[in-house]
């Protein structure tokens, strides 16, 4: 009696779902991406510019040395401190006539910053100086900024300033874009970030 041929199976449909569901697949999972610290290098200066001059109560400095110990102001502090000492030193409003701030709910020290637009923060690090304590302490110096900005944009525009930023990212924002972008950028005026980082000491 003769062998019977087993029948063949097509192998077509299969490649073609398979092919579907690989689409399906890259279409629908979401790759997560690092994201690093957010920072905005200044256009280079020219060699004929004079540096403005700042006061030193002005300036708000910062050091971490090879330990990971915090001074602010030359004086030892602990990490949790550090946010609501900044805080104090950007929004104390010590100015006086057109160094005035109008808006600034702080002490008014006349020891300390005139207003937001002159005040500086100066972050130094030492070259051993752990990455971890390095951002933490940007950290910690970043949501300064974002905790008074979020303080003018509730005042001015009944929302915070990290809302009004994740508005301007979402494509399903109701509102105007362009007018939304004007309000960010009143506030960030309002408070500008104003971090130097001087180099590391060795």
């Amino acid at each position: 009696m003769a062998k019977r041929a087993a029948p063949e199976v097509n192998a077509g449909s299969m490649a073609d779902i398979a092919f579907l569901l690989l689409i399906f697949f890259l279409v629908t999972t979401t790759i997560e991406t690092d994201s690093g610290i957010s920072r905005k290098l200044p256009p280079p200066q020219e060699e004929d510019v004079e540096p403005p001059v700042l006061k030193q109560k002005n300036i708000f400095v910062v050091e971490v040395n090879k330990n990971n110990d915090l001074l602010v102001e030359e004086e030892p502090m602990e990490l949790k401190d550090l946010r609501a000492a900044a805080i104090k030193f950007l929004d104390n409003g010590g100015g006086a006539g057109n160094d005035a701030c109008s808006y600034c709910r702080g002490e008014k020290d006349p020891s300390s910053s005139d207003n937001p637009e002159k005040a500086v923060i100066s972050l130094r690090n030492n070259r051993e100086t752990s990455y971890k304590t390095y951002i933490a302490v940007q950290n910690e110096l970043v949501a300064a900024y974002t905790e008074l900005r979020n303080r003018e944009a509730q005042r001015l525009f009944g929302k915070t300033f990290v809302q009004m930023e994740k508005d301007l990212k979402d494509v399903n924002y109701p509102g105007s874009k362009e007018k939304l972008k004007d309000d960010i950028k009143k506030v960030q005026l309002l408070f500008p970030e104003k971090l130097s980082e001087a180099e590391p000491k060795k």
